[in-house]
């Protein structure tokens, strides 16, 4: 989804699933829906099947999977995320939370943003 929002310290939101997810397929107007709530941050959907070459030896098991870097720069949450409205809705309004300590995720959130700036 392209977002004209760049500015180094910008908010991402990276959502990783699949097209064959049904999950996914549902999860994806939640998404969206955000996206649009929320201009200020940068929104990517990121399919692991035709952007594999970002997700290097990752293995994504659970879907959807959410990357969230609050500052831009430094992954603070990695993980799968129930495809409900309200645990996103949480999870943005508490993008504030400490950064994490996986340097898989770290990766994943610089080549991702290198990829869609």
């Amino acid at each position: 989804m392209p977002h004209s929002v760049s500015a180094v310290s910008t908010p991402w939101v990276i959502c990783l699933c699949a097209a064959w997810c049904r999950t996914c397929d549902a999860y994806r107007d939640i998404f969206d829906a955000a996206a649009s709530q929320h201009p200020q941050m940068r929104f990517v959907w990121l399919d692991v099947e035709d952007e594999a070459d970002l997700l290097g030896d990752l293995d994504i098991e659970t879907f959807p999977t959410l990357l969230l870097a609050a500052d831009g720069r430094r992954a603070s949450f990695f993980g799968p995320l129930p495809p409900q409205p309200g645990v996103l809705a949480r999870m943005l309004t508490s993008m504030a939370a400490p950064a994490t300590a996986d340097p898989q995720a770290q990766a994943l959130l610089e080549r991702v943003r290198a990829a869609h700036a």
